[in-house]
């Protein structure tokens, strides 16, 4: 029989939250008080390996970069999910692989729409 989980099971948890939160506001604010606090011009200045600054460093990127960029965190999480699958093929059995086919083409399918859609094409 499942054992019922009570509000004080969960309090190391919360405990954990709490004291982990602490640590990340008392050290933002550590950090804060000790820090430099001289402002000088050089100080504010671009340092780009010796060389002169030269134009605007906020210029627009194509927006294919990004895109290309999260297309591959999505393919490569995606991926993730088959090393369980692939560790435990045996003890799965064709359910598992049938299941693992169902989600390999979902993935081919929305690989076949971004291809359509021409995301992965560089003009």
């Amino acid at each position: 029989m499942p054992t019922q989980n009570t509000p004080f099971d969960f309090l190391p948890v919360a405990l954990m939250f709490i004291v982990a939160l602490g640590v990340v506001i008392l050290l933002l604010i550590v950090t804060h008080w000790l820090g430099p606090k001289r402002k000088i011009k050089i100080k504010e200045d671009t340092f780009e390996c010796g060389i002169e600054v030269k134009g605007n460093a906020r210029f627009p990127f194509s927006v294919k970069y990004f895109l290309v960029a999260i297309l591959f965190v999505l393919f490569d999480v995606e991926v993730i999910f088959m090393y369980p699958w692939a560790v435990n093929f045996k003890q799965l059995g064709l359910t598992g692989f049938v299941e693992m086919l169902t989600f390999v083409a979902f993935l081919l399918v929305g690989f076949y729409y971004i291809i359509k859609k021409g995301a992965l094409k560089w003009e």
